[in-house]
């Protein structure tokens, strides 16, 4: 807290005193942004700038609805290649598939669309052989062993608990 204004010293002065006890003090010292030019300084004023930067920040799109699918539909394709198990990478291109599929059937504003469905099996091949190491091996056939036969005092029981 620092201490209050005497009544008899002008505002500014006071002001650029506690400026200099601080700086004195080090409390200015490795600050985040020191050294740095301020942002867009030189730039034009743009009334809508926070709007601007806070999608930036946000990752929002401001494409239409069209280009946008299409961004996404080839941002799901790298994910589905890159996933850790082939089932999730199915999961991914089915996702995409239905909203390709929709926006097929009813189509949005904006430019053609342009896009098809893509192959989930060609997609999961793509996915093996990129992760051999991954991949399971496929589950040797078990055989069914019989069930022991349960003797007859069970058997009984069971009948009466009914």
């Amino acid at each position: 807290m620092t201490e209050r204004k005497p009544p008899d010293a002008p505002f500014e002065t006071w002001v650029d005193h506690l400026i200099r006890q601080a700086r004195a003090r080090g409390e200015f010292d490795n600050l985040s942004g020191a050294g740095r030019p301020a942002e867009a300084l030189d730039a034009p004023y743009d009334e809508l700038w926070w709007i601007r930067r806070k999608a930036h920040r946000e990752g929002i799109s401001l494409l239409p609805p069209t280009l946008q699918l299409r961004k996404d539909a080839e941002d799901a394709l790298l994910d589905a290649l890159h996933a850790r198990s082939e089932r999730e990478a199915r999961g991914i291109v089915e996702a995409i598939n239905e909203r390709i599929e929709k926006a097929l059937r009813m189509p949005p504003p904006g430019p053609l669309l342009r896009l098809q469905p893509f192959d989930t099996d060609a997609i999961a091949a793509e996915w093996r052989a990129a992760h051999p190491d991954r991949v399971r091996p496929p589950a040797a056939p078990q055989t069914a062993t019989p069930r022991p036969r349960r003797g007859w005092w069970r058997r009984r029981g069971r009948a009466s608990d009914a």
